[in-house]
């Protein structure tokens, strides 16, 4: 049985894999059937190179008994279905991996196809101003040396900066499940700042909710779907780095792979608890700004009934003295129209001081 993690335990070092700039921006790369396309050596990048197909890729990283050690990535921007179609049949893709990279809209997951390797990720970014969580969706498919990245899903406007995801020269050396963990790093940084946009958000609910904001409740709706939505993406990610911790690319993981990935699933499983604890303060903060919504709803009724029972007593006396019946001793007498006056005066006054001793006014 796997020993689950524990998200208050004290952080690692940072490992030697990880890297805190952008890796790959100084690579030149090149491209590989118009795509863009980067290819390491010895975890050195090759110099602008071009080749006519992502299979003559293929053939380039994966060549047998090579002296050195190559790697190729190769990124796909919203590919057409022909695209994928042509790109698989190169590589030689099962039927059902195709099928997958074609639909989309796929949750995150780890998936083995024949001899290749199947990752769904989805890299969220935070619109403060909107407060609204967009996803971007990758696909990872990785044939031994290859990795082909694929953007789907994606912000309509949003450029894609794909030599962020670039690995380090150490990470290439480590080899391809170092880079296969570099993307899921990739992903999982890209959360923390929108557990910290979400955090602020949170903030200021808590303060309307006191200030008797009408708006909350809307507001408070809208941001628990926006962190579960976000929950959605970033949960399965700790199955999937466990399965590649237990071997689930059938190579052995060295003691660096391990811290690296260690220290990835450290920052997903207190990203994790983070959002699961935004996702119960918010089901709390609705709660009390129901109960807040029916004590002034209390209130309001307490005045509204004060009101009518200071109202009623003048018009009941007004109502026994308004029916004209001719045995009415009051009707005749000197001072009975001031007397009715006084009388309704009276009750309406003490009823009023009543009801405000007991603040109901």
């Amino acid at each position: 049985m796997r020993e689950r993690k524990d998200p208050n335990r004290s952080p690692r070092t940072v490992p030697a894999l990880r890297v805190s700039s952008t890796p790959g921006s100084t690579a030149t790369g090149g491209t590989a059937a118009g795509f863009p396309a980067f290819v390491y050596n010895n975890g050195d990048p090759i110099p602008t190179c071009d080749w006519d197909t992502i299979g003559d890729v293929n053939e380039f990283v994966n060549t047998p008994n090579l002296p050195e050690e190559r790697l190729g990535i190769v990124f796909l921007d919203k590919p057409s279905t022909e695209d994928i179609i042509r790109f698989a049949g190169q590589l030689n893709l099962s039927t059902l991996l195709v099928e997958d990279l074609i639909a989309g809209g796929q949750r995150p997951k780890l998936e083995h196809h024949k001899d290749a390797l199947f990752m769904v990720l989805s890299r969220p970014v935070y619109i403060d101003d909107l407060e609204f969580v967009e996803f971007t969706e990758l696909h990872i498919v990785q044939k031994d040396n290859l990795f082909v990245v694929i953007r789907k899903n994606c912000p309509a406007k949003n450029t894609w900066n794909y030599r962020r995801m670039l690995p380090s020269k150490k990470q290439v050396q480590a080899g391809p499940e170092a880079v296969l963990y570099h993307f899921l790093d990739f992903v999982v940084d890209a959360a923390m700042p929108v557990a910290r946009g979400i955090q602020t958000d949170v903030d200021e609910i808590e303060m309307q909710v006191f200030t008797g904001d009408p708006a909350a409740p809307e507001r408070i709706y809208r941001l628990t779907r926006e962190v579960i939505e976000l929950q959605r993406a970033l949960t399965p990610l700790v199955d999937i780095i466990e399965d590649l911790e237990y071997g689930f690319t059938g190579r052995e993981i060295t003691e660096a792979l391990r811290a690296f990935l260690d220290d990835v699933e450290d920052h997903l499983t207190r990203t994790v608890a983070q959002i699961q604890d935004f996702r119960d303060l918010l089901t709390q903060i609705l709660q009390v700004n129901a109960t807040l919504a029916d004590q002034r709803r209390n209130e309001d009724m307490k005045t509204v009934s004060s009101w009518g029972a200071i109202l009623l007593l003048p018009t009941l006396i007004g109502s026994i003295y308004g029916m004209n019946f001719d045995v009415m001793p009051e009707l005749h007498w000197r001072y009975g129209y001031l007397g009715a006056i006084g009388l309704m005066l009276l009750s309406a006054t003490a009823l009023y001081f009543v009801f405000k001793k007991r603040d109901w006014l």
